[in-house]
C-alpha cells in the first residue's frame, strides 16, 4: 500500500491578512512621504524661472539702465510676456509671474494654488538684489 502525501501549498488566512496589515502600514508610511516630495518637486519651477529673471534683469538694466516691464503677467497662457529679457514661461507652467518694475528696482512674484489638495497657495518672490524667499509654503505640512 502506498501512501500519498499530500504536499501543503498556499497561505493560511492568517499569513495572508498579516500580509495585507504590513502591507497596509508601509502605505499610510510612504504616501505622506510621496506627496509631500511631489510637491518640493513641483516648488523647483518658480526658483529656477525666478533666478533666470533675476540674471536677465540685471543683463537688462546693464544695457538700457532700467529694470524691464512694469506690472506684467506672464503664466502658461502668455508665455511669451518676458521676451524681451530672454525668459519664457513653459507651457506646462503651474505658476503665475507678475513682475514690478522701475528704475532702480524690481520684484517678481510666482504664484500657484494647485500643488496639492489644501488651500494655501504657493507665493515666491525675488527682487533686484536676488533675494529669492518664500511668501506662502504649500509644501509646509
Amino acid at each position: 500500500m502506498t501512501s500519498h502525501l499530500r504536499s501543503r501549498c498556499g497561505f493560511t488566512l492568517i499569513e495572508l491578512m498579516i500580509g495585507v496589515v504590513i502591507v497596509g502600514i508601509l502605505a499610510a508610511l510612504a504616501i505622506p512621504r510621496f506627496m509631500a516630495a511631489n510637491v518640493r518637486t513641483r516648488q523647483s519651477e518658480p526658483k529656477e524661472i525666478l533666478r533666470q529673471i533675476y540674471t536677465m534683469q540685471r543683463a537688462y538694466r546693464q544695457e538700457y539702465d532700467s529694470y524691464f516691464g512694469n506690472a506684467l503677467v506672464a503664466s502658461a497662457t502668455t508665455p511669451q510676456v518676458y521676451e524681451r529679457i530672454s525668459v519664457e514661461i513653459m507651457q506646462s507652467s503651474l505658476y503665475t509671474y507678475t513682475m514690478v518694475a522701475g528704475a532702480n528696482t524690481f520684484m517678481c512674484v510666482a504664484t500657484c494654488g494647485i500643488l496639492d489638495e489644501d488651500v494655501t497657495a504657493d507665493t515666491w518672490v525675488i527682487n533686484d538684489r536676488g533675494a529669492l524667499s518664500v511668501l506662502s509654503d504649500d509644501a509646509h505640512f
